[in-house]
């Protein structure tokens, strides 16, 4: 081999050892810049931290609480007396319904409020009478223990599922308000004694049979 091939040689084994390098300390570069990146964007989150925690679960008991009270005035503010809404819905139902009513799925929503006389009951449903309804229509108010269904949450037309997580907190929301009437309302009341007292009600009941509507009450007053 000559010197001039010795020398060739010699400078390509150098400036690869050099790429080498070079390609070394680029590499190096970039594990620095990703780690100071990755140090930077970290929060460090302490055990007493709410940061990373979620969201807060839903309190059906306490929602329940704090919208009772709205609930139930706005049910007395739409209330119809139940003999003017009596005669509208015998009339015609559907009109009735629209004029009175709030979109509720099966069947409208809709507010009264009447004084009646209460009959025998069973299971906690009594039937009222009431002076100027017609005995075409049976009025039933359910005073409990157990109060079911969803009227006190769609009377007013200001509770939609939209304001709620999932399915599951617009059902609890609605049995909330029901307890919310259980404690507030009916317990002070001896509803096992009901019958043959009057009573004055506001309430509201879905619109499915004419004939016969099923009040939850909002507010019930033994006189």
């Amino acid at each position: 081999m000559t010197a001039l091939e010795t020398g060739r040689g010699r400078n390509q084994h150098a400036r690869g050892t050099n790429r080498k390098r070079n390609r070394a300390i680029v590499t190096g570069a970039v594990v620095v810049a990703l780690l100071v990146a990755m140090g930077l964007s970290t929060t460090v989150v302490g055990a007493d931290s709410d940061l990373g925690a979620g969201p807060e679960a839903f309190s059906a008991e306490a929602w329940g609480a704090e919208n009772f009270p709205t609930i139930q005035q706005g049910i007395a503010e739409r209330a119809v007396p139940a003999d003017e809404l009596a005669a509208a819905v015998l009339a015609d139902p559907a009109a009735a319904g629209e004029e009175y009513g709030v979109d509720a799925g099966a069947g409208p929503e809709i507010s009264t409020t009447f004084t009646g006389t209460v009959g025998a009951g069973q299971a906690g449903i009594y039937p009222v009478t009431i002076e100027g309804v017609s005995s075409d229509i049976l009025i039933r108010v359910q005073t409990g223990p157990a109060i079911n269904g969803t009227d006190l949450r769609d009377a007013t037309g200001t509770v939609e599922f939209g304001q709620f997580t999932n399915q599951i907190d617009y059902q609890d929301a609605a049995s909330a308000l029901n307890e919310q009437l259980k404690s507030t309302v009916l317990g002070s009341i001896d509803t096992t004694t009901l019958e043959g007292k009057t009573v004055e009600v506001t309430g509201a009941f879905q619109l499915i049979n004419p004939a016969g509507w099923l009040v939850t009450p909002s507010d019930l007053v033994v006189q």
